[in-house]
C-alpha cells in the first residue's frame, strides 16, 4: 500500500499529469487533483461546494480522458475551481464527487486555463505495489 500523490511532468509546450494510488480510483483522484495544481495553488481552494460527475468506457485509458475533460468542462461552465474527489470505478463506470468553489480571480490567481486531456504518454497501469493514471493536458 503506498499513500496516494500526484505529479506533474514536462512534455515540450504541454504539461502532464500523474495520479497514484492503491486502487485506479484513487490513482484517478490524484490525477484531477496534479491537473488543479497547474491552474491554482490548491490550498487556496476551499470546498464550499460539491458536483457529482459521471463517465463511463470500457477502456481505463480512455476513462481517464473522460475524466478529466470533464472536470475541464465544470471548470469553464461552472466558473469553479476543486480540490477534493471521491471517484468510484466500477464496470467501467466512474462515479465521482467533486468539492470546490466558484473562482475569485483575486484569491486564486489562476495561472493557466487548460484546453483538455489528451491521448499523448496517456497510461492507466497497476505496478507491483500501486495503480499510475497519466496523460499530457494542454495548455
Amino acid at each position: 500500500m503506498i499513500t496516494p500523490y500526484w505529479e506533474h511532468f514536462e512534455h515540450e509546450a504541454d504539461i502532464g499529469v500523474r495520479g497514484y494510488g492503491n486502487t485506479p480510483a484513487q490513482a484517478f483522484e490524484q490525477a484531477a487533483l496534479a491537473m488543479m495544481a497547474i491552474i491554482v495553488d490548491l490550498s487556496l481552494i476551499q470546498n464550499r461546494e460539491v458536483i457529482e460527475l459521471h463517465c463511463s468506457d470500457n477502456d481505463p485509458d480512455v476513462l481517464l480522458t473522460d475524466w478529466l475533460n470533464s472536470l475541464v468542462y465544470q471548470i469553464a461552465t461552472r466558473k469553479m475551481l476543486f480540490a477534493q474527489f471521491d471517484v468510484r470505478i466500477k464496470n467501467g463506470r466512474l462515479s465521482a464527487r467533486a468539492w470546490g468553489e466558484a473562482i475569485e480571480i483575486e484569491r486564486h490567481q489562476p495561472a493557466v486555463e487548460i484546453k483538455g486531456a489528451t491521448f499523448t504518454e496517456l497510461a492507466v497501469k497497476q505496478t507491483d505495489d500501486h495503480w499510475l493514471a497519466q496523460c499530457v493536458v494542454d495548455v
